[in-house]
């Protein structure tokens, strides 16, 4: 009955287009020209009371969705909305004419109008437009949802944005907030003196992170190619060419599953910092998201699944170790001895199934290899990290030392070589960013890419390739660099409030009706 009676109106709608079509000579008239948005046709009449809004005899010519219609035979209230606001218009039919009144009787809610008057106080003070000529732009075809039971359910909100952004004001507030954060991120980086760049997102060599990638293939070369997991290895061959400090906001595509916190397609904030360490961009990303906080949402503490998130005060820093001790109780011989791991995770609920094939890919730790057991033990433990520490971390935290088995591209620590100069921030129980000192020595990521290499041979599907071309940038020399990756959809959930990444992203991907 409801896909009977939306045929109806659009029916009748479309007759009404036919209709005005005949009255304003086209059907979709472009020759308006608007003088004012409606904030600004608000802001000349000020706080002048009616009197002297008649004095003043303020013209304006304004344009917009009409979002509410009365009608009283001879004469129609309209509200009219732009980016800015809403207006109320009011036409006359003997102030404007029996033919300009017949368009306003085929207009509907939806439809987008010009109004040209003058500004006036109506008996209950609301600035109003008195029309004296009046346009229908464009026609909406389809009725808009009911005002007060609008456009609830997130599926359809989703897959038609265009409607929620009409109908839902917090829609608009979330994602006007989004742009603010973008534009926040940039002014942030650029008054610090960082380059803004463009990498490719088609890549020959799959790597920069740890992830399945969707692949595509170009007819001309006939090559296959996949599209960006990460710009990293494009960003530091750039400081190997001289851009000390560089960034881009960056579109990435994994090929993995959906979630709350996840969409195949995403955007993240890179950037490099060259003669820096990852301590340096601790302490940078704390005076970031603390200034961050202040400009979107005009104060430093933020609501976020039903807890206070705190920027204001001092993030909280802790190794990966420590964690593990302080939540899980974690004793030292498991992160050293394999066994010892393996039993400290399947007493935390890790499955068995996923600890036996975190062993099996260090066959070295079996020969007794002291180094290879350390790594297998602390791959096993990150294991429990994930599992059990992760969503208990909500205020700020920065999580320190991890392993090198699972940091490919980062630094080794001076003092243990089985760990990197590396943090990743923590905030609401889920990774917001991630950060190291950079790997610059030629000849430990070469062998770290021959690992990613006997990893995918071995299965993992998330493995990167050998990239021989930045094995021979690092050849011509990375000076000492740290970079950072900053998930903008996660940070913009934290910051509007939102528990759904579907609720950030304007056009998240959605399986087909």
């Amino acid at each position: 009955m409801a896909d009977e009676t939306g045929s109806e109106i659009r029916r009748q709608r479309i007759e009404k287009a036919d209709a005005l079509a005949a009255l304003q000579g086209r059907r979709y008239p472009n020759d308006f020209r608007v003088s004012h948005c409606v904030a600004e046709a608000v802001a000349l009449a000020g706080d002048q009371d009616g009197p002297a809004l008649d004095r003043a005899a303020i013209r304006v010519r304004v344009a917009g969705r009409v979002m509410a219609l009365n009608s009283f035979g001879k004469s129609t209230f309209l509200r009219v909305r732009d980016r800015t606001g809403t207006l109320q218009a009011y036409v006359r039919r003997d102030r404007v004419g029996e033919e300009t009144y017949q368009r306003v009787r085929l207009t509907d809610v939806g439809d987008f109008v010009g109004v040209e008057g003058v500004l006036f106080r109506t008996r209950t003070n609301e600035l109003t437009v008195q029309a004296e000529d009046f346009r229908v732009l464009s026609k909406c075809l389809r009725p808009l949802p009911e005002k007060w039971h609008g456009l609830k359910d997130r599926e359809t909100r989703c897959r038609m944005r265009y409607v929620d952004l009409v109908m839902n004001e917090e829609s608009r507030r979330i994602f006007e907030a989004r742009t603010r954060i973008i534009q926040y991120l940039r002014r942030f980086l650029d008054e610090r003196g960082f380059l803004e760049v463009e990498t490719p997102m088609m890549h020959p060599v799959l790597g920069g992170a740890n992830a399945r990638p969707f692949v595509t293939h170009h007819n001309a070369l006939d090559m296959d190619l996949y599209l960006r997991i990460a710009p990293e290895l494009y960003l530091k061959r750039l400081v190997v060419g001289g851009f000390e400090r560089v960034y881009e906001v960056n579109r990435n595509f994994r090929n993995e599953g959906v979630s709350t916190r996840h969409n195949p397609e995403f955007t993240m904030l890179e950037f490099y910092w060259a003669y820096a360490t990852y301590e340096d961009l601790m302490d940078l990303s704390e005076t970031l998201f603390r200034g961050l906080a202040r400009d979107v949402c005009g104060r430093e503490a933020v609501e976020f699944a039903g807890r206070t998130i705190d920027f204001g005060r001092p993030f909280c820093r802790l190794t990966v170790c420590e964690a593990l001790q302080e939540y899980c109780g974690a004793r030292e011989e498991a992160f050293h001895d394999p066994e010892a791991a393996r039993a400290f995770a399947l007493g935390q609920g890790v499955p068995e199934d996923e600890v036996a094939a975190i062993l099996a890919k260090h066959g070295r730790a079996r020969d007794g290899d002291p180094v290879a057991r350390r790594d297998a033990a602390l791959e096993v433990c990150m294991a429990v990290f994930e599992d059990r520490v992760e969503d208990r971390l909500v205020q700020p935290t920065f999580v320190t030392r991890y392993p090198a088995v699972v940091s490919p591209l980062a630094r080794r620590s001076d003092d243990d070589p089985t760990l990197v100069d590396r943090f990743e921030l923590m905030i609401a129980g889920g990774e917001v960013a991630n950060a190291f000192s950079e790997l610059n020595d030629p000849a430990d990521q070469e062998e770290r890419f021959r690992e990613q290499v006997r990893a995918k041979a071995a299965g993992d599907a998330e493995a990167m390739e050998y990239d021989e071309d930045y094995v021979r940038a690092l050849e011509y020399g990375l000076p000492p660099t740290a970079g950072e990756g900053i998930g903008i959809d996660r940070l913009t959930m934290i910051l509007t409030g939102q528990e759904n990444i579907r609720d950030v992203i304007l056009f998240p991907l959605m399986r087909p009706l």
